[in-house]
């Protein structure tokens, strides 16, 4: 209830007249209470003012009961306090009309506005009041001010609840990431009997792991950090998935020592499943910290990287605060007293709907497994585009070369002179090409593969060999863009939208005869994405370009429009060589494959001065399911990329 005061008598003009005079030799900052003439307004204003800057010394203030004055640094401290873990963040404070005057007590009303974590507003209406005192009007200061539920002592603290994180989902709506048995390694000190043979027992066993642990564990600090531990402690070593923990527990179990204990972590099917493309969840970093101090605090989980990493926010949802009131215990340290002030319910993540199959990228994360170069296999639905697997071989976790890399095609790209060289009419199956052992041009001389030649051979044999000479001699027949205007019908250099980085191509240009002649079978200055390739192979099998797409919630807002239909004379041919590569050609590995008739090209391209050095490619489909294998430094593609695109074909179910 407002406090209600004896009028006091007014003072005389003498009276007033000293004051005056002895305010004007006064030599620190005075006080602005206005006068009973003037009403309170201006000292509630001066008080917001002085609350918010931590500066109360240009306003007037009395306790309770109204007797007795305040020092200003006195309840600049106390507000502050109270304030606890917000004091370095003052409210907004806004009156609400005019104060309300009952003899000499003044009633206010002020809206408070707290900017918490992550811009979280907290809003209330506190009630000020004022006293009128020898004509001027003071500000009756008590804790509740800043909130009705606090008193003297009080100190507001700000307690934040992490929601839970939402998952990736494949294409059928399951999580990818999900509770999978886990078991941690330890050791206790008290039953080592030989820290050096256990270091190297332990070591021999983790390296026997397949597939290899990346990065591998480091026991090198494990004899420091059995010394210093207690002598009943679990010194951690390593924690592993219960399928390669297994691989070793003969070696490992009954070592002296050794403890071992059962777990759940939140993990993808398998260590490798398509870690680049999904990046990873990880406690907050420095960096994290250092360039979003409002989003993240010491603990929390961060996306990194891939699909993780970009989506981060959707998936992590907001936190919860909650603003508690601690109060001085017994001992003096400030304990919790159950009262709270403001709650805000942890927000759960949104999850991100993937068009991945778990079979399909289980099967290209196998078909890599024993690949020790880097290497990348991405495989397309031919149907509807969606993209099945992104696998990444060995290099860098984060790295997605699967989408990323720009490296030229080689001779996979004769898929797309072909389709422009019969778009043109330049050639047709049955029609000879020769195919030299050497062709030069404006003094360039381009050969084959091992130096071979066919002499005038059909052209659909030219293609199934993959002879570079007769693909050298049709370059003017495409014209200066001729390539260019067949890599675009494919999708190739096209505006995508995956929801992801990723890059679709460059395709050689104009330029001069050398330059085209080495373009048209994947050199020059044309570059590629192993994605780029899936998803040009995938329209050659469809007929049409579709963008290869990768998330269906939230579905990407531009993807690029679906292509013209290709010609249908120049697919048939096209695909009736892509057939021939496999039965009869350089893809002739292939050719026993279960599970239905496989079409595709080898590649092998130079990508330095020395043509000893190459990348190994092969792109192609069975069923309904397009992919491009790609491996760096791969030499010769029947040695490398076609037993990849094998592996990943018998692991594969037919479809």
């Amino acid at each position: 209830m407002p406090l209600s005061y004896p009028r006091p008598q007014r003072p005389n003009r003498t009276r007033r007249l000293v004051a005056a005079l002895s305010a004007t030799l006064l030599t620190a900052v005075v006080l602005t209470a206005c006068s009973a003439d003037d009403g309170p307004r201006r000292s509630l204003d001066a008080f917001l003012a002085g609350w918010r800057s931590g500066d109360l010394r240009a306003v007037g203030l009395v306790d309770t009961t109204g007797a007795t004055t305040l020092p200003a640094a006195d309840v600049s401290r106390e507000i502050k306090e109270l304030s606890g873990d917000l004091a370095d963040t003052p409210p907004a404070l806004t009156r609400r009309g005019e104060p309300k005057v009952t003899a000499d007590v003044a009633t206010a009303t002020v809206h408070v506005t707290w900017t918490l974590p992550g811009q979280t507003p907290w809003e209330y209406d506190r009630e000020v009041r004022l006293a009128r005192n020898d004509d001027q009007w003071q500000v009756i200061w008590e804790p509740t001010v800043v909130h009705e539920k606090l008193t003297r002592g009080d100190r507001m603290t700000v307690r934040r609840d992490t929601g839970p994180r939402a998952g990736l989902l494949d294409s059928a709506g399951q999580p990818i990431v999900a509770p999978r048995s886990v078991v941690r390694v330890g050791v206790q000190p008290s039953e080592v009997t030989d820290i050096k043979k256990l270091v190297k027992d332990l070591d021999g066993a983790f390296k026997a792991i397949r597939p290899a642990l990346v990065p591998a564990v480091d026991l090198a600090d494990l004899p420091e950090r059995v010394a210093k531990a207690e002598p009943g402690a679990f010194v951690e070593v390593v924690t592993l998935r219960d399928e390669a923990y297994r691989q070793i527990k003969p070696r490992i179990y009954d070592l002296p020592g050794t403890k071992f204990i059962s777990d759940k972590l939140d993990l993808a099917p398998t260590r490798e499943f398509a870690r680049a493309l999904l990046g990873t969840v990880d406690p907050a970093q420095a960096d994290d910290l250092a360039a979003h101090p409002d989003r993240y605090v010491a603990g929390d989980l961060v996306g990194h990287g891939g699909l993780q990493g970009r989506y981060d926010e959707q998936l992590r949802g907001g936190p919860g605060l909650t603003v508690l009131v601690e109060r001085p215990a017994g001992d003096g340290k400030l304990a919790p007293t159950g009262t709270e002030l403001f709650r805000r319910e942890p927000q759960p993540g949104r999850a991100l709907k993937t068009t991945l199959d778990v079979t399909a990228q289980n099967a290209a994360d196998g078909a890599l497994r024993a690949e020790p170069r880097r290497a990348a296999l991405v495989a397309v639905r031919v149907s509807d585009g969606a993209v099945l697997a992104a696998a990444n071989g060995p290099g860098p976790a984060g790295e997605n070369l699967a989408f990323a890399a720009q490296v030229p095609p080689g001779s996979t790209f004769k898929m797309v002179s072909a389709l422009g060289l019969l778009d043109r009419g330049a050639v047709t199956l049955d029609g000879p090409v020769d195919c030299k052992k050497t062709f030069t041009v404006d003094g360039r001389s381009f050969k084959n593969s091992d130096n071979f030649e066919l002499g005038s051979v059909p052209f659909r044999t030219d293609f199934a060999k993959s002879c570079n000479t007769a693909f050298a001699a049709l370059a003017p027949k495409l014209g200066g863009d001729g390539l260019a205007a067949a890599g675009r019908s494919l999708g190739l250099e096209g505006q995508w939208d995956l929801g992801v980085d990723a890059f679709t191509g460059k395709v050689s240009a104009g330029g001069s005869p050398a330059e085209q002649a080495a373009a048209s079978f994947g050199q020059g200055t044309t570059l590629v994405s192993p994605l780029a390739m899936a998803g040009a192979t995938a329209a050659v099998a469809r007929g049409r370009f579709e963008q290869p797409k990768l998330l269906l919630d939230p579905a990407p807002a531009k993807p690029a429009g679906a292509g013209e239909q290709l010609k249908p004379e120049s697919v048939a041919a096209l695909r009736t060589m892509m057939r021939e590569v496999v039965t009869t050609g350089t893809g002739s590995a292939l050719k026993d494959v279960p599970g239905g008739e496989v079409y595709g090209k080898t590649g092998t391209a130079e990508y330095d001065d020395n043509p000893a050095h190459t990348h190994a490619w092969f792109v192609g489909w069975r069923g309904d399911v397009a992919f491009a294998v790609f491996v760096e430094k791969g030499g010769a593609s029947t040695a490398s990329a076609v037993p990849i695109a094998e592996r990943f074909l018998r692991a594969l179910p037919a479809r």
